[in-house]
């Protein structure tokens, strides 16, 4: 089950919003088998967070490999503007 607010999604317990804050540790493996369980859960129902969280995990491990990575215009500018969104929350 999902519910609507402000753009985000409520899927497994968990907002978008909630799940995005928790990205890095989740890539990093950081978080507790109870957090992983409850993002994999969002993950499963959220379609946008999903892709998101996979475009990121690719990001992540190309920079970790050192490796460019070229974005296209539209993907990299989705991406900053998200990021700034987060940031100003």
């Amino acid at each position: 089950m999902s519910a609507d607010r402000e753009g985000q999604r409520l899927v497994g317990g968990l907002w978008c919003g909630e799940v995005l804050a928790v990205l890095p540790d989740f890539v990093d493996g950081d978080l507790s088998p109870e957090q992983v369980a409850a993002a994999h859960a969002h993950l499963a129902g959220c379609d946008w967070c999903e892709r998101f969280g996979h475009e990121y995990g690719v990001v992540v491990a190309a920079l970790r490999s050192e490796v460019e990575v070229h974005l296209d215009d539209d993907l990299a500018e989705r991406l900053s503007a998200r990021l700034l969104d987060l940031d100003r929350a």
